[in-house]
């Protein structure tokens, strides 16, 4: 079943020219079937560039999905203008009183900023503690991970003594998690942050599990009581030249970055990079599409976050 994006989304053509069924908004108002309905929170300073990546991973499911973007106001975003933002994206005050069934809120980079000196942090507070009574199921990716953690469970964020940034094995620590059906016991995930969260703080918490490490990597997935919010270490959204382009951008900003681990062939960056975890992305999308948002969101999606 297709992705449901307004009619003119620049990601739409990218998606339509790599055989993805994308139903234009046009198209989907015709059609008597109720659609989940997805938000995404895109903190990311390559807005389109995400878009695509997300939007990618969950095409791969048999649900209609109709997709809403969301921005901050209160951070000016220099990689795209307003004009985009105010023509594709809604505020928080504009959504605030809508259900949804699912919502993603993407990584940022801003690991080597407290917490609370982000400059939209409030606001993100104000999202974050909204999704509890109005979105089903939350994914949170990367930095949007350690500030759910933070937010909800007070876990902290640690500095590392250089950039994670590599494609890193990953190793299952819970076998019957419906997040993770199909997938194999060891599988790859990109990483690309200053900062981690750790198992000894997620550990005592009995509301928090750990589906997924890494021995170089650490915490990779871990989900709530109730299936309520998963989090995401890593990127599992990017594409194959993403950690390349994250590279050469630190190279020239004379930052001098490690070759990202595990990632160009034989360690040369002149190779192209292989992708060894794009199938992983993709189930982990349509599993939770599926058991964290279409098996437990109530057909009428008004009455989500009331007590049964």
């Amino acid at each position: 079943m297709p992705i449901n994006i307004p009619d003119d989304l620049p990601a739409g053509a990218a998606l339509e020219s790599e055989n993805i069924f994308v139903m234009r908004e046009g198209r989907a108002i015709t059609q008597d079937i109720r659609p989940m309905k997805i938000l995404i929170l895109n903190l990311m300073p390559t807005k389109i560039e995400t878009e695509i990546q997300i939007l990618r991973l969950l095409s791969n499911s048999p649900l209609q999905t109709d997709i809403s973007f969301l921005q901050m106001v209160t951070h000016e975003s220099k990689n795209v203008s307003q004009e985009y933002l105010d023509k594709f994206y809604y505020t928080f005050d504009e959504i605030k009183d809508r259900k949804f069934d699912g919502m993603i809120i993407t990584g940022a980079p801003v690991e080597n900023i407290e917490f609370k000196d982000v400059d939209y942090w409030n606001e993100l507070c104000e999202m974050m503690e909204w999704s509890l009574t109005n979105v089903t199921s939350t994914i949170h990716i990367c930095w949007g991970a350690q500030a759910g953690l933070h937010y909800h469970y007070c876990i902290p964020k640690y500095p590392l003594s250089e950039k994670m940034s590599g494609i890193f094995r990953c190793t299952l620590n819970v076998k019957d998690e419906p997040l993770t059906r199909g997938f194999d016991d060891v599988f790859n995930m990109p990483h690309s942050r200053h900062t981690e969260v750790r198992a000894s703080d997620i550990n005592p918490n009995p509301r928090l599990h750990i589906i997924a490490e890494s021995k170089a990597a650490g915490v990779c997935i871990l989900t709530s009581e109730k299936a309520g919010q998963v989090f995401v270490t890593g990127h599992f959204e990017y594409d194959a030249g993403t950690l390349a382009y994250e590279y050469d951008r630190d190279l020239n900003k004379g930052l001098n970055p490690h070759i990202p681990d595990n990632y160009f062939p034989n360690n040369d960056p002149q190779n192209d990079p292989v992708v060894d975890w794009r199938a992983h992305a993709t189930m982990l999308f349509t599993n939770w599409l599926n058991y964290y948002v279409y098996q437990l969101t109530p057909y009428d999606i008004n009455s989500v976050g009331k007590s049964e």
